[in-house]
């Protein structure tokens, strides 16, 4: 018994010092200044490792991996110099060398002082807890001199665990795009401004300290972005309706292509909460899920929407129109999931797992009809189109074919010669009756392309929006170069 409390006060006196430690790294931060403005750096303890680039200016920033401790090293640009600003108005240059190796020492010195100072606190902590422990006056504990020990060396361990697992390592690349706010990243509408270079970094610092608010981190000699078509990609809302205003701000002004499941049932009370959605993009284009229903089409294209299926675009009167149509310049096609439920039998789920293979089937003799004629593709479930991707990545198209998904409620990329794949997850956050089981992010996608001299997916972004607290990221990625065989 004597022998376990001395053990438990030693943990205790190692458990404090850790505190001590890890407690300095979160409280303490630092303002560094450099030739062309100000930084603040300071550390996030419990967060997956990245480093961190926050503009608050305009309220998004960029996002590294790269870090090994579970912990975020956060640089801030706090102030601006205004004669390095008036510079660079009038057309001169700043030394993004100098000046990237001015930031680097002064992380390097925040990260000195941090360690110091965290050595300090653990030992101080991990001593006071030493001698609260201690074993006086009949009362059994370690000696003062084994607590002191043990806060010390538990100290000098984390310590150096920290300088060995928190400086970034390898190449800073890949970044995710955040904003703070409740709105979509404005670094989705910053990044259309985005111009790659063969300098990355070097090249786009300078605006990123002038208040510019671009980063630049992997080379390639890509098209510029900049003023080029978008559409919105979503799917399985799921009647969460309080999903609808974050959807609205991304798809304002852009087509939005919606693939499936903007219901649970699709009975008529549903399709009452969610008709809306019929008028957040220019057009709004919905093909139906097997959470759908027909009754729930019709209403949606009584409201508007270009309700997309295998037998052409669906009017209010269940009449047809053409199977292809042009949005947003591209000729698109859509293709009615083969579960979608029936008023006529009670909207009752119709999933059958042992036809899932003749679905396959059927989508892939409608495929050869349209592919000719069609730049995209919409179709609900990714396992009925499972047959035609496969076929198409062993024999790549003629030309671009673009298939939008969704259903299983994770983003999804895989850009292969003349083929892309993109699923933008689940806006509705898996559905209202998801929100209160687990915490599911609101997902969709940004497609971004070109028209002329053909059509071309030039870049996807990623969006992922937090139902609790409303902050957003997003990843951009290059498809352009895949698609092409990457020839170049």
């Amino acid at each position: 018994m004597v022998r376990l409390r001395r053990t438990l006060a030693l943990l205790l006196v190692a458990l404090a010092a850790v505190v001590g430690t890890v407690g300095a790294l979160s409280l303490v931060d630092g303002q560094r200044r450099l030739s062309v403005g100000t930084i603040k750096v300071g550390v996030s303890p419990f967060h997956r490792g990245a480093l961190d680039l926050y503009v608050p200016l305009v309220d998004w920033g960029a996002r590294f991996g790269g870090v090994r401790l579970p912990a975020r090293l956060a640089v801030e640009v706090r102030s601006v110099d205004r004669d390095a600003a008036q510079r660079v108005a009038r057309g001169r240059t700043v030394d993004v060398r100098q000046v990237r190796g001015e930031a680097a020492d002064a992380i390097a010195s925040y990260l000195r002082f941090l360690l110091a100072l965290s050595l300090v606190a653990g030992c101080a902590l991990g001593g006071l807890v030493a001698l609260a422990v201690r074993g006086h006056s009949g009362i059994v504990g370690p000696r003062v001199r084994t607590g002191l020990a043990v806060a010390a060396g538990t100290t000098l361990a984390t310590v150096a665990l920290v300088a060995l697992l928190l400086p970034p390592r390898g190449r800073i690349a890949d970044p995710v795009y955040y904003a703070h706010g409740p709105d979509l990243p404005r670094a989705l509408d910053a990044l259309q401004s985005l111009r790659r270079s063969r300098q990355a970094l070097d090249q786009e610092l300078n605006g990123q300290l002038v208040g510019l608010a671009r980063l630049v981190v992997a080379p390639g000699e890509h098209p510029a972005l900049n003023g080029r078509p978008r559409l919105v990609v979503a799917s399985d809302l799921h009647n969460n309706v309080l999903a609808l205003p974050a959807l609205q701000r991304a798809a304002r002004g852009l087509p939005l292509v919606f693939a499936g499941d903007v219901t649970d049932r699709g009975t008529p009370l549903e399709s009452a909460l969610v008709r809306r959605i019929a008028h957040l993009g220019r057009p709004t284009v919905v093909v139906g899920g097997n959470h759908d229903s027909d009754s729930l089409l019709k209403d949606l294209a009584g409201a508007g929407a270009v309700v997309l299926t295998q037998f052409g675009r669906l009017h209010a009167d269940g009449s047809h129109g053409p199977v292809v149509v042009r949005v947003g310049g591209l000729r698109m096609a859509g293709y009615t999931d083969p579960f979608l439920r029936r008023a006529g039998q009670r909207y009752e789920d119709r999933f059958r797992q042992g036809l899932t293979i003749a679905a396959q089937e059927d989508f892939r003799r409608w495929v050869a009809t349209v592919e000719e004629h069609v730049d995209v593709i919409v179709v609900h479930e990714p396992e009925v189109a499972a047959a035609v991707l496969r076929d198409r990545r062993r024999g790549p198209p003629s030309r671009p074919l673009v298939i939008l998904d969704g259903h299983t409620h994770r983003p999804f990329l895989e850009a292969d010669p003349n083929l892309l794949e993109l699923n933008g997850g689940t806006i509705g956050a898996g559905g209202t009756g998801n929100l209160a089981d687990e915490r599911t992010a609101l997902g969709l996608a940004v497609l971004t392309y070109r028209l002329l001299p053909t059509p071309l997916p030039l870049a996807v972004d990623q969006v992922s929006i937090d139902p609790g607290t409303g902050s957003s990221s997003a990843r951009r990625t290059r498809v352009d170069r895949a698609l092409r065989g990457r020839a170049g």
